[in-house]
């Protein structure tokens, strides 16, 4: 199978196994994917952690041997298959980490942005190289880069279509973290730390954040006040509070 899903211990396991073609995206790829994504969705797991077959690649990207000769509505369903698969990883349940093992270009990238965290090997390199091709990128990564490094920094990537270093997807903030060893290695022990949070109030956060990018700050305050109110109501938010007056640690139940 080209798309693996299975799961270690309290996690998801997501592989891309198509080494020999550096895991890059066919179409056929990308249904597989949003079935997966689908199927996990339902599971008892406290994240979700994506990552490519083999040490060379993450995801090289889009297979460009099937964009060519293509009419405007194939291309633009391309595109629209592309998005919907990847913005499932949004609704989610829990959060999810891309272990980037290797390349992440074009579509790679573009999936690795959509997870919550990324984490890289030192080897890794990262780059939308679409321009190139004289194409931009058309599976989110005009939209989620720049909330995530910036304006600037995401037109100097997209526009020029320069690669970076691991090092400097860290410092820049395209990554979270960089990883001695594996990358899913890495990737769960960063799942580690929040595995023990209530994954109601997780959510919740990541809505304020997200929700708020698109909004005026007044508005995203609103926001911020609702769903800060809606965790006062968990029972897990009684469970944290009570847990810290008795000096002992909170035993969430995820309600």
């Amino acid at each position: 199978m080209t798309v693996e899903l299975s799961k270690i211990d309290d996690y998801a396991l997501l592989r891309l196994n198509r080494p020999d073609a550096l895991n890059a995206l066919s179409f056929s790829i990308l249904r597989d994917i949003a079935k997966a994504l689908d199927d996990v969705a339902s599971w008892k797991v406290r994240s979700l952690i994506v990552t490519g077959a083999g040490e060379k690649a993450f995801c090289a990207g889009a297979d460009i041997k099937e964009l060519r000769g293509r009419s405007m509505t194939e291309r633009k369903r391309g595109a629209e298959l592309g998005q919907a698969a990847f913005a499932k990883l949004d609704r989610l349940p829990f959060p999810s980490v891309a272990a980037i093992n290797g390349f992440a270009f074009g579509g790679g990238l573009e999936l690795a942005l959509a997870c919550t965290f990324r984490v890289a090997v030192r080897s890794a390199k990262l780059g939308l190289p679409e321009i190139k091709l004289g194409l931009i990128p058309g599976y989110g990564g005009t939209q989620r880069l720049p909330r995530i490094i910036g304006e600037a920094r995401a037109l100097d990537m997209i526009m020029l279509g320069r690669t970076v270093t691991a090092e400097e997807a860290e410092k820049i903030g395209l990554v979270n973290r960089l990883v001695e060893g594996g990358a899913v290695g890495g990737a769960v022990a960063l799942a580690r730390e929040f595995a023990s949070y209530s994954l109601v109030a997780l959510g919740l956060a990541r809505d304020a954040v997200t929700r708020a990018l698109d909004v005026p700050v007044h508005e995203g305050l609103k926001i911020e006040a609702d769903l800060s109110t809606l965790a006062f109501s968990t029972a897990d938010a009684e469970e944290g509070m009570a847990a810290f007056t008795e000096k002992r640690k909170a035993a969430f139940r995820d309600e």
